[in-house]
């Protein structure tokens, strides 16, 4: 059988809702012919199950073969988009994932999506000053950024602006045993997180229903007193909001702070939480929340419980491997002409 039929049958096997025999042709394929990137994109499609999470063997098969993807044709964004999703949310691995945007970089220089994604995870591990060079190179680029990753360049800026105001010392370390932030963390290790929703029930639903019981005796009756009700109860409401994400944020940092001691522990491979944490609510309840694939990867590093050396530090590559000696892109014209990579 040629690999080009092997292919078809695959196709058409998974069209017929058979996930196992389409991926053994697909796997057939592949064999027959180790440059079919079609066949290796079918392979990475029909690893990932649709409506529920992949698990570690999932998750690492669809990867090996995104990984065959961009090596037979650097250019394809969508594989390069859905490998590095891997890596970073599904398994955790956020300095793999670092260096895997930085290659998608190198060949495809012009798109925003690696340097977002990079951003992204420098603010998760608390590198703000980094995230923030990140940032300052989407403008200087030159990258065409699209409407659904504008708003999300925006949220990442907010986040990135909040710490430069904060002092470095207040940014969690997580590989800093003697850090503050664990002090933090053990006071509320016995208690799940506070949604804000919960916040916002506690500290304005009374105020609105104080305002809706008064509202008739202070704007009287008729279309003028609805009107002043309803701006009333809409800048409570926004006043509301507002207040509760500040304190959603304040009173769960020991939370965020514990899941970029998670983060680290998955990427690095080493174990730096204490062991009586990982028994108490704070940490199941946010050990329960992870994908399956970073819990079964992070349970293997804590089955091996491989102390995190003293003097380790997040590995950073190179985020200026793509410009020439000058300090420019250096492209090819027609990948100026390229249209930028846009999620459906």
């Amino acid at each position: 059988m040629k690999a080009e039929d092997a292919y078809l049958d695959a196709i058409g096997l998974m069209e017929n809702g058979d996930v196992e025999k389409a991926l053994e042709m697909a796997n057939t394929a592949v064999e027959k012919d180790p440059e079919h990137i079609d066949a290796w994109w079918l392979i990475a499609d029909l690893s990932l199950p649709k409506n529920t999470p992949p698990d570690l063997k999932q998750a690492s098969r669809a990867l090996s073969a995104c990984k065959k993807v961009v090596a037979i044709n650097p250019e394809r964004v969508d594989a390069w988009v859905r490998g590095g999703r891997l890596i970073a949310d599904e398994l955790g691995m956020y300095e793999d994932a670092l260096a895997w945007w930085q290659k998608c970089r190198e060949h495809v220089p012009y798109e925003a999506v690696p340097v977002i994604e990079q951003t992204a995870i420098l603010t998760d591990m608390g590198m703000y000053s980094e995230a923030m060079g990140r940032l300052e190179s989407l403008m200087l680029d030159d990258l065409e950024v699209g409407a659904q990753q504008m708003a999300r360049v925006g949220r990442l800026h907010g986040l990135v602006q909040k710490a430069a105001t904060q002092e470095s010392q207040q940014h969690f370390k997580p590989w800093q045993k003697k850090h503050p932030g664990w002090g933090a963390i053990e006071a509320r290790s016995r208690k799940a997180p506070v949604s804000e929703n919960f916040i916002f029930m506690l500290t304005t639903v009374p105020f609105l229903m104080v305002e809706v019981f008064l509202a008739r005796g202070l704007f009287g009756d008729g279309w003028g007193g609805f009107c002043l009700t309803s701006l009333l109860i809409l800048f409570t409401v926004g006043l509301g909001m507002r207040f509760s994400r500040q304190i959603f944020q304040t009173v769960n940092r020991p939370a965020f702070n514990l899941l970029r001691a998670m983060d680290v522990e998955s990427s690095s491979g080493y174990t730096i939480i204490p062991e009586h944490l990982r028994t108490q609510r704070l940490y199941m309840f946010l050990y329960t929340k992870r994908p399956k694939a970073f819990q079964e990867r992070l349970g293997l590093i804590i089955k091996q419980n491989k102390s995190m050396p003293r003097s380790w530090k997040p590995t950073i590559p190179d985020l200026d491997s793509h410009l020439d000696e000058l300090g420019y892109i250096e492209t090819e014209e027609e990948s100026l002409e390229a249209p930028s990579y846009e999620e459906e």
